[in-house]
């Protein structure tokens, strides 16, 4: 054959090459990739090779990261990329009282519902802009609490308290911490945290720092579930958030800072 002339090889060594099936390597690779690709789907394609290596530990596969990687790279297999996200505007000029910093950050090293962190954000929609209060568990990252309207008012973050209260029950003395927006300094909001006990904590004026694992969710659900589709109608979204926090996040996806269990996962071996 002239290709083998060419490349200098036996055309016997060539047959015996096209003879041969797959190596035993080859054999792994395929079986890993078919695991990999299972987690991935599971995962609704937001897994990248960190969180997908740990399950297949979790799964009592032994395999390298790195091979893990390599073979996500070699298939196309990628976790969904991060899309930029957009903070709902807090309406912070009014006169009514604020709370000091008294979280200051620390957001580690919290016992299950002694630290609340509460915020807005807003889905766009075709139909209207639908807006989604949140209440998360510092110590778990749980949304022990949620509501959403087509109307931010005092009333949409009044209903996520008072979810998170009827499934979880605060500490005494535990913390609620949130911006300065105008809702969250309502007379209602906070007669309603001192019935409850709890202390009250807000951000520093503009500083998304001061609440960063709020944000954080909030950047997951739009990089993983908004940013990637279009809403015809507010009850579509709706759906789509309810089964993307009560089905997904908080019981099924993984989280680095919780050792990689998902948040009700970490609370139950807390309480265990």
């Amino acid at each position: 054959m002239r290709m083998c002339e060419a490349l200098d090889v036996s055309t016997s060594g060539y047959y015996d090459w096209r003879g041969r099936g797959p190596s035993d390597r080859e054999k792994k690779d395929a079986e890993l990739l078919e695991v990999i690709e299972d987690i991935w789907e599971e995962s609704r394609q937001t897994y990248g090779s960190p969180r997908i290596h740990r399950e297949m530990k979790d799964r009592g596969i032994t395999v390298g990261r790195n091979r893990v990687a390599r073979l996500m790279r070699d298939n196309g297999i990628e976790a969904r990329q991060a899309q930029a996200t957009t903070k709902t505007p807090t309406y912070s000029a009014h006169d009514k009282p604020t709370a000091d910093n008294l979280l200051e950050r620390e957001f580690e090293g919290h016992r299950p519902d002694e630290v609340w962190l509460t915020d807005i954000t807003y889905i766009d929609t075709r139909e209207d802009w639908l807006y989604l209060a949140g209440v998360l568990d510092c110590a778990t990252r749980e949304i022990v609490g949620w509501s959403m309207d087509t109307t931010k008012t005092e009333q949409l973050i009044c209903d996520a308290l008072q979810m998170a209260v009827n499934r979880r029950e605060p500490q005494a003395e535990a913390m609620h911490h949130s911006d300065r927006g105008s809702q969250y300094a309502g007379q209602r909001y906070q007669q309603r945290l001192a019935d409850l006990g709890m202390q009250c904590s807000m951000s520093r004026k503009g500083d998304c720092w001061d609440n960063a694992p709020k944000e954080s969710f909030f950047g997951t659900l739009k990089n993983e579930l908004t940013a990637h589709y279009t809403f015809q109608t507010t009850e579509a979204a709706k759906d789509a958030i309810f089964d993307f926090i009560e089905i997904f996040y908080n019981r099924q996806r993984s989280h680095s800072a919780l050792g990689y269990q998902s948040p009700i996962e970490y609370r139950k071996a807390y309480s265990a």
